[in-house]
Parts: C-alpha cells; structure tokens; sequence
C-alpha cells in the first residue's frame, strides 16, 4: 500500500471511531443526583421535584430514555445530609441538584469535581460556593436565592401587621440552615427602624421549638421570625399550631407556611427555582462548566397573607398591606 493511501485509511477510521464514540456518549444514560433538604412527605417538596422533572422533559432528557436520577431526602435532617451527600457523590453522577443552603455545603465538601447546581441556596458568595456570580469559577452553580437582605424587611411587615410587637426571636437551626449571620446587618437595620428588639433563638431539635415560643408570649409585644431552615419547613405544622396555641404573630420565609395555617410570609418564589435549575443541568450534560454559568437572580418575591389567622391572633390587616400582597388567603 502506498503511503497516501494509507494515511487516508487511517485517517477515515480515526474518523469513524470519532463518530462512533461521540454517538455512544450522546446515547448512554446520563446519571443525575438530586439531594433535597425537605422530607419525601412534604406536598411542597413533591410539587418542586415535579417541576424539576418536567423542566427535564421539556428540554429532552426523558427518565428511563436517556437520563436517570437517584433522588434522596433528608427531611431537615443534618445526619441524613451528610450521609446521602456522601451517597451520591460516589455514585459519580454527571451533575449533582442540591436543595438549601447546607445540602449544596455538604455536597461541596464531599467533591470539588462533580458539578453541583444548588437550589434555595441563602447566599452563595458568602457560603464560598462561588467566587463571583458572573463567573462562579469552580464546580458550583445555579439560580441565586440571596434572601439576606430580606431580613429588615421581615421585621418591619411582622411591625405592620402586628404593631403592638416590641421584640422579635429568631427560630433558627445552625445545621440545617444558613448561618445567621447572613441575615443580621439586614434584621438590625429593620428592627432599628421600627423600634423593635431582635434576640436569637437557635434550636437543635422539635422540643425545643415550644420554649421559644412560649417564651415570647409571656410578656406582651413579643413576636417571632422564622428563619430560613429545613429543620423549620420540616417542623412548620408544629411551629404554626404553637404560634396559635400561644398568640404570637409570627413571620416566615416561605409562603407553605401561611399556606398551612402561618400569619404572613415574604420570600422569594422558590418554585421558580426548580424551573431554572434545569436549565443549568442541560447545559452541563451538554459540556458546559459551571465555572462558566453565570448565576442568576431570582425574579419574583411574594407576600402572602392569612387573614384568617389574622383574625385569630385579634390583628386587623391594614388595606395598605392587604394592598401589596400577592396572595390573600381568607
């Protein structure tokens, strides 16, 4: 064989195999874990699983065709965190979804190679998931859910719709919510401006959550803010049926509480969320880094308010913030 006609021979295999191999890759089943920091049981959690998956759908990747996600719950659970984020990194998945602040910590500390697209997360840049949100320059992204700033105006709609309240705690759990510190230049700043004390009441377990409470009701003018934390939407049926059984107006950071009975939340649409997530999944399975995926900012902030439990707690709305409300629950 001449030697042109053997460097086209090969060149034409060399060309083949390149075809052959990409068309393996685009073909095989692409691996996808997905850790939530809510539990399974949680209607909330399933409807934001279920937009995850539909947004899938949409852009191609279709369960049992070309894609397969293990999906784990850790139920605000601190030992579960680390247990399936140590499960799930071994399965050496394409691209990890962490759901809350301390999933995405959890899931950061298990690799620094797997792509992670985080959901629900308080502030990336100060959690050190990202360098910038232009350029996250590492294996971490997703949609930002910066609710820092958010804490001032926790204080100051908790003042509105219940004016008679002088001092404010803190729920919060230190391991399965961001930390505090996020949230306090923003909380001081609000409280200061409506004349309100703030304290901090951290709690590690379901028992301790009635002292707080009761203890902001022994004296008039006591309220609470409940804090961003799985440990807290795990536990939201019991923090709300206390916050009744006591009369403490309380403020959230998600709207499933007054959903299910709480007086007033302002938070960002979390379930825009897992709308965007898929987005970010879909370009990294198709060879993008997250290092190069900008992160985004949320677009939508609700206010939802139960006026029945308004009512309940003796507090009559004002139409000025019946006005500003997103959704009225009667």
């Amino acid at each position: 064989m001449r030697r042109r006609d053997f460097i086209k021979v090969i060149a034409g295999s060399v060309a083949v195999w390149s075809l052959a191999a990409r068309a393996q890759q685009s073909d095989r089943i692409r691996l996808i874990g997905v850790l939530m920091g809510y539990a399974e049981s949680d209607p909330a959690a399933q409807s934001q699983v279920a937009g995850l998956r539909a947004g899938l759908t949409k852009l191609g990747w279709t369960e049992g065709t070309n894609l397969r996600i293990e999906l784990r719950w850790s139920a605000g659970d601190a030992d579960r965190v680390r247990t399936f984020a140590k499960e799930l990194v071994d399965l050496r998945p394409d691209v990890i979804l962490g759901h809350t602040t301390a999933v995405t910590a959890a899931l950061a500390r298990e690799t620094r190679t797997i792509p992670i697209v985080f959901v629900t997360v308080a502030d990336p840049i100060a959690s050190g998931f990202v360098a910038t949100l232009a350029r996250p320059g590492g294996n971490i992204t997703g949609p930002n859910l910066d609710i820092s700033e958010e804490g001032g105006k926790w204080v100051q709609l908790l003042k509105e719709i219940a004016p008679s309240t002088e001092r404010v705690a803190l729920l919060f759990n230190p391991a399965t919510g961001p930390p505090l510190k996020f949230f306090m230049p923003s909380i001081q700043a609000g409280a200061s401006s409506v004349a309100v004390q703030v304290s901090v009441a951290p709690v590690h377990a379901k028992d301790e959550i009635e002292s707080v409470i009761a203890a902001q009701a022994r004296n008039p003018g006591g309220g609470l803010i409940v804090m961003p934390a799985a440990f807290n939407v795990a536990n939201r049926e019991l923090i709300i049926a206390l916050a009744a059984r006591y009369r403490v107006p309380a403020i959230y950071f998600n709207p499933y509480f007054p959903e299910s009975g709480g007086l007033i939340a302002y938070s960002p649409d979390f379930a825009e969320q897992f709308r965007m997530a898929p987005e970010y999944i879909d370009r990294i399975l198709k060879g993008a880094k997250p290092a190069d995926l900008p992160v985004q900012a949320p677009t939508k902030f609700d206010l939802v308010i139960n006026l029945k439990t308004a009512k309940a707690l003796g507090l009559t709305v004002p139409p000025s913030l019946l006005a500003r409300a997103d959704e009225v629950i009667e």
